[in-house]
């Protein structure tokens, strides 16, 4: 067996690796992808109804 003497793999190397032209151009993509599926999720779902938000009744105007 050989000895692994890389030091661990640290957040700042892994920032390096994904902004390196090939890996670069899929973490843009997949940074959009997932924007996308949130921003859809997020359209999809339905407001909760409480029965103190009701808007008041609309009533011509006297004059």
């Amino acid at each position: 067996m050989t000895e692994d003497n890389r030091p661990p793999r640290t957040f700042k190397g892994l920032l390096r690796w994904a902004t390196t032209p090939p890996q670069a151009w899929g973490v843009y993509l997949l940074a959009i992808i997932l924007v996308w599926l949130v921003s859809f999720y997020a359209g999809t779902l339905k407001p909760k109804k409480t029965p103190d938000a009701s808007s008041p009744a609309v009533t011509a105007p006297k004059g």
